[in-house]
């Protein structure tokens, strides 16, 4: 009885390990595909922009890097589709920014 409840104890944590061991291999893959992706973004963004506009993108992404991650995405789908023929310049970025950034409302209060 004993060395049964044993086995029934080492089959159970052999099957938690493999487990774990499947979820862990599957969490590499993922974080490997994810570093993939990165670099195919960062090698398309290298053609696609001039050197002052990938210093402007670069800050905003240690502001807001959610939103240069759209603008990111954005202007590879730009890319991919074809509407992007020459290297977009800095004032060219600056343009685009201001069209994706929504239009805050102004507040004005007075004291009496």
């Amino acid at each position: 009885m004993v060395d049964d409840e044993l086995a029934e104890l080492r089959r159970r944590r052999m099957e938690q390990m493999q487990r774990q061991a499947i979820d862990q291999q599957s969490i590499e893959e993922e974080a490997a595909r994810q570093q993939q992706i990165d670099a195919q973004v960062r090698a398309a963004l290298m053609e696609i922009l001039e050197p002052e506009a990938r210093e402007r993108l670069n800050t905003i992404k240690l502001t807001r890097p959610e939103f240069a991650k759209a603008v990111e995405q954005q202007l590879v789908m730009l890319a991919q589709s074809g509407r992007v023929r020459q290297r977009i310049t800095d004032e060219q970025l600056k343009a685009l920014l201001t069209q994706l950034i929504p239009s805050k409302k102004e507040f004005r209060i007075t004291r009496r």
